[in-house]
């Protein structure tokens, strides 16, 4: 089972991030608060579970958690900031939203929650004074591979990828052609033997090499 708590604090956040190497659709956040008492032994890192399982978790979590949010950045800020600032600054959204003001946050990887606070961009949130400054106010810690070693961690991460997946399965409608309800706008082959065949969508994030080679691509609106 994992552990329940890093820093001794009761309302301490764990959060997460789900789609950060796909091809297409949004880079996706999630951060929750436990209850102190909260135990599951089937919860992990969603990437250990299945697809079956996550949709179980998911419905438990959401009941039992003190609070939680989930927030998606979209392909034109992905582009605009890069999908390493989207995927950090998905997590910061995440903690505004919270209806509870964490005491404390762990944050799965390597890097510092609070690292570029306040990227002035076109699209997406900007963050006001007042919310930089409430962030930067929140002790928060980096942990590598935290979603395999802490609850609120995993449960973020189950969240984050329900939720996309979710996102996922309904663009699929209108451009099923590339299968995302499959892939999840992963770069498999398939994925891009279709953007290959029929060009790029609104939906694609075109910083990214989307095709070995990076052939001239056709767009569909």
């Amino acid at each position: 089972m994992l552990e329940k708590n890093f820093s001794g604090f009761v309302l301490e956040t764990g959060t997460d991030e789900a789609g950060r190497g796909c091809l297409a659709g949004p880079v996706t956040a999630a951060a929750i608060i436990l209850p102190e008492h909260f135990e599951n032994t089937i919860l992990n890192d969603s990437k250990q579970l299945s697809e079956k399982t996550r949709a179980l978790l998911r419905p438990i979590l959401e009941k039992e958690a003190v609070c939680f949010s989930v927030t998606h950045l979209f392909p034109d800020e992905i582009d605009e900031i890069n999908i390493l600032n989207a995927s950090m600054k998905g997590m910061q959204e995440c903690i505004l939203k919270l209806k509870h003001v964490p005491e404390y946050i762990i944050v799965d990887g390597n890097r510092s929650l609070n690292a570029k606070l306040g990227l002035k961009n076109t699209f997406g949130r900007q963050f006001s004074k007042d919310e930089i400054a409430l962030l930067k106010s929140i002790p928060n810690q980096s942990i590598i591979k935290g979603d395999g070693k802490y609850l609120s961690i995993a449960a973020a991460s189950v969240l984050a990828k329900t939720y996309r997946d979710e996102y996922m399965d309904k663009i699929h409608e209108e451009f099923p052609m590339y299968n995302w309800k499959q892939n999840k706008g992963y770069p498999t082959k398939e994925h891009r033997e279709a953007i290959k065949e029929f060009g790029t969508t609104k939906y694609h994030r075109m910083s990214f090499r989307l095709l070995p080679e990076q052939l001239e691509l056709d767009f569909f609106e």
